[in-house]
């Protein structure tokens, strides 16, 4: 098995940032209820030419109960990646844009969505679990 890598980053930054608390008392009961608020993640990408896509990473960290006082955080993470001419099957394609990209970018994605929650007021936040995206890779296959 080849360990090489098929595909190379040209660049990433951040395209949008957006970290919501409506008010004070939402605020408050925020601090309190943060533990429970929930990551997801979105992955988009769009081909460009000469063997060059551009991958849009969504990450929301956000209440998942219906609750009328809410705070919001999204970065949405664009990475230009260049593919490698020898990938030509749409499996290999996949894997890269949703596993190996994804892989390689999330420390910094992870870190600007906590800089986003400390510098809003938040700063116990951790992320206790790292999102897995070999396995979220896997259970889209099956």
């Amino acid at each position: 098995m080849r360990m090489t890598k098929n595909y190379k980053i040209l660049g990433k930054y951040i395209k949008d940032v957006s970290g919501e608390t409506p008010d004070i008392e939402t605020y408050i009961f925020v601090k309190d209820q943060i533990s429970k608020y929930q990551l997801h993640i979105d992955i988009t990408s769009k081909p460009l030419k000469n063997k060059m896509i551009e991958i849009e990473t969504l990450m929301k960290f956000a209440d998942k109960e219906e609750s009328k006082k809410k705070s919001y955080f999204e970065i949405s993470f664009a990475t230009v990646v260049k593919i490698d001419d020898k990938i030509k099957e749409k499996k290999e394609l996949e894997k890269i844009v949703l596993c190996d990209v994804q892989i390689e970018i999330y420390p910094d994605l992870e870190k600007s969505l906590l800089d986003l929650l400390h510098n809003s007021g938040y700063p116990d936040i951790k992320f206790e679990k790292k999102i897995n995206f070999k396995e979220l890779y896997n259970q889209r296959l099956n």
